[in-house]
């Protein structure tokens, strides 16, 4: 399909939302602060961003609770009329050493339709036992006159693929970061492309393609590529992504919510995902606030699809041997993501009605052997980074262990089944997944499990229907 520009493709779809009446975007940006001992919620802004809400008006108030962290637009009469569950950088700061040690302060932004009247934002914090304490409240009044209604600058987005008006789809922007403006010409058009295929080349978005929405935003960069601040690369990408994020070194986010979300306004998005302009493998996903993908590398498809997943869905990760930064949990508890559990009776398990007929649970896999052979696989990937190597070097590991890794499962008696596999959300014995493999276990060259297609057909619902 042909790309557009955008201010012919943003005025088309402002005048098909306008004729439904939509009302405009508000955001509230806020802070967060935490540390030893402290918690704290500040108020920053209350924005009007220049185009209308996108997203369907029915699916204003989640079905169930959904995060980490949920928020909710209350009015005056006490009723929610606005409900989202998200996974914000601030969630999984707070279970790193480092914030035993020290404070940090994270912005973040909460988004929903424009209110007619007097309302209240209540944000809420999953708790130890799964269930949701109230940690901040701001009260909010249409007739405030520091309601900032001023645009921030323009931004010439791009109608990358479109199958209708912005409210009966899922709308997903893909923010370019680290493209100078020679390169967001051809060369974020041709990589926007590349994800765009990769994504629908999977189940469910390929069934349901004309479900969506993608629009594109390439703010152009001074100079080429991100930070890597554990190289001494560093760059001031407009949307301030970066390597490194919590000391991983292959963990890319940004902490600059002010401006991506500025950039972002000018494209009708529910969903972002950035792509950084660099060839280092890396990429990060937070549940209903963005995705990152290093779009040069030679696993790009494969970083895209599995950190949208993240970012759409709220999958967890269901690989458990390579280093994280996350501090393991006092308590284990029942996640709320569909695709892992900790679960062990059959007849309770979130996935029951998929299970194989006669398959064992838990059930067993080449789970030793598998073990060795990561062992080896991560030893060698630290030494290529800490000797600083080339790509090429970490591309071609990665392309070794997707072979052998590829052997392994594929040949275990109950590959190809739905089952309870030991071993998941970045713990060895604690949690399970669904299947053997998936794309939210390893990059082998296979599509979602049957779990985790489901957590996200029925995301395309709840956006769509």
């Amino acid at each position: 399909m042909r790309f557009r520009l955008t201010l012919a493709c943003v005025l088309l779809a402002l005048s098909t939302v306008a004729a439904q009446e939509a009302p405009r975007t508000w955001r509230l940006d806020f802070f967060q602060t935490g540390g030893p001992g402290t918690e704290v919620y500040s108020f920053d802004r209350l924005v009007v961003e220049p185009l209308a809400w996108p997203g369907n008006p029915a699916a204003n108030v989640e079905p169930r609770p959904t995060g980490n962290y949920r928020f909710e637009v209350i009015d005056a009469s006490g009723k929610a009329i606005f409900s989202r569950g998200y996974d914000p950088a601030f969630a999984e700061w707070v279970t790193t050493a480092e914030s035993r040690k020290v404070r940090r302060t994270f912005g973040d932004s909460l988004r929903f339709p424009a209110l007619t009247g007097k309302a209240e934002v209540v944000l809420r914090k999953r708790d130890a036992g799964g269930g949701y304490d109230e940690v901040w409240r701001h009260a909010i009044d249409p007739a405030d006159p520091f309601i900032d209604r001023s645009p921030p600058p323009r931004q010439q987005a791009i109608e990358v693929e479109r199958h209708g008006a912005p409210q009966a789809k899922v709308d997903i922007l893909l923010l370019g970061d680290g493209y100078t403006a020679a390169e967001c010409g051809r060369k974020f058009r041709a990589d926007t492309r590349r994800m765009v295929n990769a994504l629908f080349a999977q189940e469910p978005f390929r069934s349901r393609r004309t479900d969506f929405n993608i629009w594109g935003l390439c703010p152009p960069a001074a100079q080429s590529g991100i930070s890597r601040p554990s190289t001494g690369v560093y760059r001031r990408a407009p949307a301030g992504s970066s390597y490194d994020a919590f000391g991983a070194e292959r963990y890319i986010l940004t902490f600059d919510n002010r401006a991506w979300r500025d950039i972002a306004a000018w494209a009708p998005y529910e969903f972002v995902t950035i792509l950084a302009n660099n060839n280092t493998y890396g990429g990060g996903g937070l549940y209903n606030v963005f995705s990152t993908a290093a779009v040069d590398n030679d696993f790009a498809d494969y970083l895209f699809v599995h950190e949208f997943a993240h970012h759409f869905a709220g999958l967890a990760d269901e690989y458990y041997t390579s280093p994280n930064v996350y501090e393991p949990p006092d308590t284990i508890v029942e996640p709320w993501p569909g695709n892992v559990t900790a679960e062990r009776d059959r007849g309770d398990l979130k996935w029951r009605d998929l299970l194989a007929p006669g398959t064992p649970v838990p059930t067993p896999w080449p789970k030793q052997e598998f073990e060795a052979l990561q062992k080896t696989i991560q030893a060698r990937r630290v030494k290529l980074r800490a000797d600083n190597r080339p790509e090429s070097e970490m591309t071609a590991l990665f392309r070794e262990e997707l072979e052998l890794t590829t052997t392994l499962l594929s040949k275990a008696e109950h590959a190809g089944k739905v089952g309870l596999f030991q071993g998941a959300n970045y713990d060895a014995q604690a949690f399970y997944r669904s299947e053997i493999d998936c794309i939210m276990f390893t990059r082998n060259r296979v599509p979602f499990c049957r779990a985790c297609q489901r957590a996200l057909g029925e995301m395309i619902d709840r956006h769509t229907r």
